[in-house]
């Protein structure tokens, strides 16, 4: 058996992830999210102009997160030519996972001073669901934050991926499923808040989530996990599994005539995409303070869609840059001109399908490109006066 016939093992072409540059942005992005940013929150005084607020704090970690999720959306989509409108569905239920644990840690401070959070004694709940076991406990919930979206992607995965599900197909049956569960989670009776969701969180790990300390630590693990994602990214292209993904893009039925089975790859990248998705969301709530139903909702998985359209699908950084491009202008829009957000969102989508096929990121490869043949019109030009 040859090591040929198992893609993801070993490669055969020895390729560093990063050039010195490339290793260098990612250091000094890890370094600020570590040290320069929790440093300037959480040490310098308000007064000075160094001193960064809790506001933008929140504002980046929250961005962040989205980062995350356009990072796993390009697996998926960018690489493997399968485009989900369904992935909000896996950040939210990582949300939810470890959300329960947060409305466990409130304990009697909650509004109705009960063991039980305010939505069940409101609702006149005498105890927890069976479902609510365990949650509790921190390495219970984190667990669930990668079980509960990963699960039910390989499941919904195996099933469609068996079927030959492609195309626009795929994409209408994973909007259908986000949208199912969307309604599920709206409805009282399923003990997961209703359309008000999980809010109002008090500690984590017994620090209180509202202290600067402990939001400087939550943003410095999303910004080390959004680093992790993007190496976690790059060695899977680089990889021979990257190469099959791409193939599959291409071509899955040439694929299948070489004698590989898409299911198993397309099943994996499918699944490790919901997870990382699952986990972001887990990191979404305790930084932004609330988790309900509407980031179900079928709109914010075209708008991830968006993000990586954006930013240029198919490359490493596309993404992160789409999702920071697109948010960023969010935050701005929905607060000096909310009427006009989606307009603006409508019309910039429109004009990067136009003008920018490969997203923000292809305006950098579209400079390399014409630079050497600026070169050889130049020795054309040369040679002909010289005849």
């Amino acid at each position: 058996m040859r090591s040929d016939d198992f893609p993801f093992v070993g490669s055969a072409e020895r390729q560093a992830l990063f050039g010195a540059k490339g290793w260098a942005a990612l250091v000094a992005f890890v370094l600020a999210v570590m040290v320069v940013v929790p440093v300037a929150f959480v040490f310098v005084p308000a007064g000075s102009p160094f001193h960064l607020s809790a506001y933008f704090v929140t504002l980046v970690g929250k961005i962040m997160c989205y980062c995350i999720v356009a990072v796993a959306m390009n697996l998926i989509w960018g690489y493997t030519g399968i485009l989900s409108l369904g992935h909000g569905l896996f950040f939210a239920l990582g949300g939810y996972a470890f959300g329960m644990y947060l409305m466990r840690m409130i304990g009697r401070e909650g509004q109705y001073q009960s063991d039980l959070p305010d939505f069940m004694v409101f609702l006149d709940w005498k105890a927890y669901p069976w479902y609510w076991s365990f949650t509790d406990h921190f390495w219970y919930s984190a667990m669930m934050v990668v079980l509960a979206p990963g699960l039910l992607a390989f499941v919904f995965g195996f099933f469609a991926f068996r079927s030959r599900i492609k195309g626009v197909y795929f994409s209408i049956i994973t909007q259908a499923l986000t949208y199912a569960f969307m309604l599920l989670f709206f409805r009282n009776d399923t003990g997961f808040g209703g359309n008000n969701g999980f809010t109002d969180f008090k500690r984590i790990l017994g620090f209180r989530i509202a202290e600067p300390g402990t939001r400087a630590a939550l943003f410095a693990i999303t910004g080390i996990y959004l680093a992790a994602t993007i190496v976690l990214s790059r060695g899977i292209i680089r990889s021979k599994l990257g190469r099959v993904l791409t193939a599959i893009r291409d071509s899955e039925s040439r694929l299948m005539f070489s004698g590989y089975n898409p299911l198993w790859y397309k099943l994996f990248i499918w699944t490790l995409s919901a997870v990382m998705c699952g986990i972001a969301g887990a990191l979404y709530v305790p930084q932004v303070g609330i988790i309900n139903p509407s980031e179900m909702s079928p709109a914010n998985s075209i708008e991830i869609a968006i993000w990586v359209a954006v930013g240029g699908r198919g490359t490493i950084l596309g993404p992160v840059i789409g999702a920071a491009l697109v948010n960023g202008a969010k935050s701005f829009f929905t607060q000096a001109y909310p009427e006009y957000w989606l307009f603006f969102l409508g019309l910039l989508f429109i004009l990067v399908t136009l003008f920018l096929p490969k997203g923000v990121a292809g305006i950098a490869s579209m400079g390399r490109l014409r630079a050497p043949a600026r070169d050889r019109a130049a020795v054309a030009r040369e040679e002909g006066e010289k005849t």
